[in-house]
């Protein structure tokens, strides 16, 4: 398992200083219904956006 995640989607409450995940998991999921080529088709589940 990725020993840290990255992320630069700073409206997320998960995101960290440094770009970091704090998520206790992730779940990412295609995004078209069928299986991903690249990374613009698939979606991060795990967002949830800062209040």
């Amino acid at each position: 398992m990725a020993k840290d995640v990255l992320c630069e989607v700073n409206s997320c409450k998960y995101w960290a200083a440094g770009n970091h995940c704090n998520a206790s998991s992730i779940y990412v999921v295609n995004n078209r219904g069928k299986q991903a080529h690249n990374s613009e088709e698939t979606d991060c589940k795990t967002f949830e956006p800062k209040i």
